[in-house]
């Protein structure tokens, strides 16, 4: 079995370890990431393991259907354009209200 990493900016790891996010969402999903699976959890700053997960829920979205359920355990956006601009810098400038999200409950093991 393929080991998968998710990858997490530095200030969102330092989330992650204090509990405040359990939620992250993935655009072009390339891992095919599922619900049950255990994944490594990577500073993508440092590229330093700092601890692992169990995937306990996927789901996909339009980023234009996101409600706000979706954003529990997630960073918030001052509005829909900050999120676009914040994705884009991750994902480039394919990211817009049609782009899929994978959203994803985990939680640390």
């Amino acid at each position: 079995m393929e080991h998968k990493v998710i990858k997490f900016r530095d200030h969102l790891a330092q989330l992650v370890l204090t509990g405040e996010k359990d939620l992250t969402w993935r655009l072009f999903d390339d891992k095919d990431l599922k619900k049950g699976d255990v994944v490594d959890l990577m500073n993508w700053n440092t590229r330093e393991i700092f601890g692992t997960a169990k995937l306990l829920d996927v789901w996909k979205k339009k980023m234009g259907d996101l409600e706000e359920s979706d954003f529990d355990g997630h960073e918030k956006f001052s509005n829909d354009e900050e999120m676009y601009q914040t994705y884009k810098k991750y994902y480039g400038d394919r990211v817009g209200p049609d782009t899929i999200v994978k959203i994803i409950r985990f939680k640390l093991q």
